[in-house]
C-alpha cells in the first residue's frame, strides 16, 4: 500500500512538471506570435510558410550533395 502511494506520488510529480513546462512553452510561443503580429504584421501563416520553405531548401541541399 505504501509503495503504491509513493509510486503514484512520483508519477503525479512528473506529470505536474511536464504539464507546467508545456503550458509555459505554449504561453511563450503565443506571446511571441502576438508580438510579431502587432509589431511587424507577421502572421502565424507567414512563419509557417517560411519554416516549410526552409525545410524544403534543406532537403534540396542534402539531395544535391
Amino acid at each position: 500500500m505504501i509503495i503504491t502511494l509513493i509510486v503514484a506520488w512520483i508519477v503525479f510529480i512528473i506529470l505536474w512538471k511536464l504539464l507546467k513546462a508545456t503550458v509555459s512553452t505554449a504561453l511563450t510561443l503565443a506571446a511571441i506570435l502576438i508580438l510579431l503580429n502587432i509589431s511587424f504584421g507577421i502572421t502565424p501563416q507567414d512563419i509557417w510558410h517560411y519554416v516549410t520553405q526552409f525545410a524544403q531548401n534543406l532537403s534540396q541541399i542534402q539531395i544535391s550533395k
